[in-house]
């Protein structure tokens, strides 16, 4: 395996020897150069290499060497690693097929004081005995150099210092930056008017990047969803994009962003076919404006891309997206009818969408068979969307695209009684859902309005007509847009009335293929604010944005943040039939999360099954992603410890996932799809003193190896230390800092495959135990939920405090029953009985409910069985406290 630079992650090799000999090289820097840490003159570059050999030979002496140009005079030379003691050997994660090998650790410092501060380029070279010829690593695997990027100490402050050869048509303005290590210029183009039916448009050169070694853009696949695009060199995307990085030579990101939907202009990026950044708007409006780009540059992409969102704020907000009577209106709603538990539940209950479990012949007895079978099988759901087919439509002889809208009622085939018996029935039925959500297009149905239906007959249509490059038909029926806001509060009053609370509003890029520039000026933003603004009177906004990644969305309804957060689709759909598709799912949720985690939003990564080849691939990536959890098994499909993994019980018999608050997105931005490298997603759970999640993805089609550094979590603070826990094996690491030498965990993953990893901050105490001598330093760190792959999000709170006497007393708040694990460096040397008191209310659990693994230094207490036997009445809240007191 291997990288062609060295950005946010290690230098990755995998190779096989003839006999099946089995050798892995890698190298890491700290600081973290792929974050694009500044290194002081002097800083020495620490490398590692783990090697690994297999024991069905003679263990052998490997030798290694880096060969780098790191010199003043850029001349090529080898520096031999050292071994280091094997207690420093990283976490070996393996596959069953590598668990009988030899692992031997080594290291080298490469110091790079008075070099030039240029780039270093290295590569290793390697034998197996002095007696071998030495063998290149580029040479047997066709590999190309890995390259160290130093950062200047200061940013220069102008432009023209990052982009090269910009028109003269643009307004270049500087402005103060929220963010830290920043550089921040607000950038205008000019774009005349419309004229009649035809849009005004303008493209203006931006020029091109200057120095840059990788770009990365998120782009428009096609109208309703975003996806990532990678290169080198030149840049050139093959769709427009909204969002371009550029990491140049000096570790640097230049984040540049396109905003949309002030004053009707959309605003996108395309490339000449010299590299040039071309800013490319569309004016909707007769007036002539402008289109409006923002530039930063920045130490970290992560502060750049902060930047540049939080500038775009500003320029929305300064915009009037909203009428004052609307605007009055929603934090009337708010401040009134926003119930924070029902918001809860929405966003943290597990929830069960019937398309691809029940197929598009939808009817109430599949709904009512499929959550008997559930409820069989105990799977808890809290919330249900009733997806397509269960509206009343005129079907086209043609395809759904071209079918109409004709009544809010619900189809009488099949759902003969009307959609209030079928909601009724289930909440009847299945008192846990405490949420039943309903799918509809923003314009009504795929081909929006019949013109043959009673909606027609109600409420002022209008026949519009569309482009047809993407879906079929040349012209739909819509409510006009001096209508729409009537509709949807009629149509939102029916759901109510009949049991709904929630909505699913899908087929939301229609309203961008609206051929001509009047029709999309008046309806964009009409039935946008329409949608939302009942969304919000109706069902506090318990709503699911879908197909709505086009840019005047994005920044017209997304991007403000004066209403509760909505749910929106980050991505393409979940096709369970297309086993290529399961890999660039996650791969392009990872990476539009880097934009859509600035947005007033959760985002969406679609639903899955549970009983599927990618079931594990797809629950793991759900459970970092930050946003909701729906799965749509066939019934009866269900894989129960999958779900078990991925959820939890409260204390009110209420089944929740484990959702960390930090939006989960990958970590190494400018990381291809074809490099053949795990896709990490980190996120972030707790406050002060939390936990950083990495999980990793197997996005390629071979087994895939790699070291994992402490410094690739998020959250990790540079004086602190640190364990790793995987979730798989349940494994530990020895402890870490930020400063240490050697990386944590070395893993193998499989096709298919996944970990999930949990960087544990460590407190340390003097104790002294009854049943044990004086243990100086003993180090504790609370774990969460054992067997959940983000259990540590079930921990509310914790406080660890040493009493004059020397005793410990740990207390941690949960939000969900399950087996706690505490790590305590020294419980071997103690006992459940003698050493430890822990209640739950004041109250003493079950001796039996605790107990000390042998395997791993971790105290185990089985929170859930205790809550059971103890038959505490829960309080207000789902949570719960316990106090651990080591006697």
């Amino acid at each position: 395996m291997v990288t062609n630079d060295l950005f946010g992650k290690p230098f990755q090799l995998k190779f096989v020897r003839p006999a099946q000999m089995l050798l892995f090289a890698n190298a890491v820097c700290d600081p973290p150069l792929g974050q694009a840490t500044v290194i002081p003159s002097g800083q020495t570059v620490k490398f590692i290499v783990l090697l690994e050999s297999s024991r069905s030979f003679p263990e052998q002496l490997w030798e290694a060497v880096v060969w780098h140009n790191g010199h003043k005079d850029q001349e090529w030379r080898g520096l031999p690693l050292k071994e280091q003691d094997p207690s420093l050997n990283p976490l070996a994660i393996s596959s069953p097929n590598r668990a009988n090998i030899y692992r031997r650790c080594f290291s080298v410092g490469l110091p790079t004081s008075g070099h030039s501060q240029h780039p270093i380029r290295f590569t290793l070279k390697y034998r197996i005995a002095k007696s071998d010829d030495w063998k290149w690593v580029n040479d047997q695997h066709c590999l190309t150099d890995g390259v160290l990027y130093f950062q200047p100490q200061s940013l220069p402050s102008e432009l023209r210092n990052y982009l090269k050869d910009y028109s003269s048509d643009l307004a270049i303005h500087p402005v103060p930056s929220d963010t830290p290590d920043t550089q921040l210029w607000s950038i205008t183009a000019p774009v005349e008017g419309a004229q009649g039916e035809n849009s005004g448009w303008s493209n203006t050169k931006l020029g091109i990047p200057r120095s840059f070694t990788r770009w990365f853009s998120l782009v428009r696949i096609w109208s309703p969803w975003l996806a990532p695009r990678h290169g080198k060199d030149k840049y050139n995307p093959p769709q427009d994009a909204i969002l371009s990085s550029f990491l140049r030579w000096d570790g640097l990101h230049l984040v540049l962003l396109a905003v949309s939907g002030v004053d009707d202009v959309l605003t996108v990026f395309k490339p000449d076919d010299k590299g040039n950044v071309i800013i490319s708007a569309r004016n909707d409006s007769p007036e002539s404006s402008q289109a409006h780009v923002i530039a930063a540059v920045g130490t970290t992409f992560e502060n750049a891309n902060a930047a540049v969102m939080r500038q775009a704020r500003k320029i929305v907000r300064g915009n009037e997206y909203m009428s004052n009577e609307i605007k009055a209106e929603m934090k009337k709603r708010i401040e009134n009818e926003v119930n924070a538990e029902w918001m809860e539940n929405w966003y943290d209950g597990l929830t069960y969408c019937t398309w691809n479990a029940l197929g598009q012949d939808l009817n109430e007895g599949k709904i009512f068979n499929a959550l008997d079978i559930l409820k069989e099988n105990n799977i808890k759901i809290t919330n249900l969307i009733i997806d397509d087919n269960w509206q009343s439509i005129e079907k086209s002889t043609q395809n759904q695209f071209e079918s109409g809208w004709t009544d809010f009622e619900a189809n009488k085939e099949g759902f003969p009684h009307g959609l209030k018996y079928t909601v009724t029935n289930i909440r009847d039925q299945h008192p846990n859902i405490q949420h039943v959500a309903v799918w509809h297009a923003i314009a009504g149905y795929w081909g929006a309005i019949s013109p043959n239906g009673k909606i027609a007959k109600t409420y002022k249509t209008v026949q519009l007509q569309k482009e047809t490059s993407l879906i079929p038909g040349t012209h739909i029926t819509m409510v006009d847009a001096d209508d729409v806001g009537r509709m949807y509060n009629d149509f939102y009053k029916f759901l109510l009335t009949s049991g709904v609370d929630s909505v699913k509003t899908d087929a939301q890029f229609i309203l961008d293929l609206l051929a001509t520039a009047p029709d999309r000026l008046r309806f964009i933003k009409a039935y946008q604010d329409a949608w939302t603004i009942n969304s919000l009177r109706y069902f506090s906004i318990k709503a699911i944005s879908c197909m709505s990644q086009i840019p005047q969305i994005l920044f017209h309804t997304q991007l403000p943040i004066d209403k509760p957060r909505m749910m929106v689709r980050n991505s393409d759909d979940f096709f369970p039939g297309i086993p290529t598709s399961h890999p660039w799912h996650i791969f392009v949720n990872a990476h539009n999360s880097l934009l859509t985690c600035h947005l007033n939003i959760l985002p969406d990564w679609d639903m899955f099954q549970t009983s599927h080849p990618y079931s594990g691939f797809h629950a793991a990536g759900r459970c970092v992603s930050g946003g909701p959890i729906y799965i749509t098994d066939e019934p009866g499909q269900h894989n129960i410890s999958l779900i078990n993994e991925m959820t939890a019980s409260t204390t009110k018999g209420k089944t929740i996932i484990l959702r960390p608050p930090i939006i989960g997105k990958t970590v190494e931005m400018y990381t291809a799809y074809e490099e053949e490298r795990l896709l990490k997603v980190g996120t972030f759970t707790g406050g002060k003193g939390g936990t950083g999640i990495l999980a990793l993805f197997n996005i390629s089609e071979r087994i895939l190896s790699e070291l994992v550094n402490i410094n690739a979590f998020p959250g990790i603070e540079s004086n602190e230390e640190y364990i790793v826990r995987a979730h798989s094996t349940g494994e530990i690491s020895r402890s870490m800092r930020l400063d240490s030498e050697i990386p944590v965990v070395s893993l193998e993953i499989d096709i298919k495959g996944y970990e999930i990893l949990s960087a544990y901050r460590l407190s340390s105490f003097e104790l002294h135990s009854m049943s044990s001598q004086t243990t100086p330093s003993t180090k504790v760190a609370i774990l969460g939920l054992l067997g959940k792959m983000t259990g540590a999000a079930a921990v509310t709170s914790y406080d660890m405090k040493l009493e004059n006497s020397g005793k410990l007393q740990i207390e941690v708040s949960l939000k969900a029953l399950g087996l706690l694990g505490i790590y305590i460096s020294s419980v071997h040397e103690m006992s459940v009985e003698k050493d430890f008191l822990i209640t739950i209310s004041e109250m003493v659990i079950p001796m039996h409910t605790v107990r000390i693994c042998m395997e791993k230094p971790v105290l185990e207490i089985d929170v859930e069985k205790a809550w059971g036997e103890m038959k505490i009445q829960p309080g207000f809240s789902n949570e719960l406290t316990l106090k651990i007191f080591l006697l």
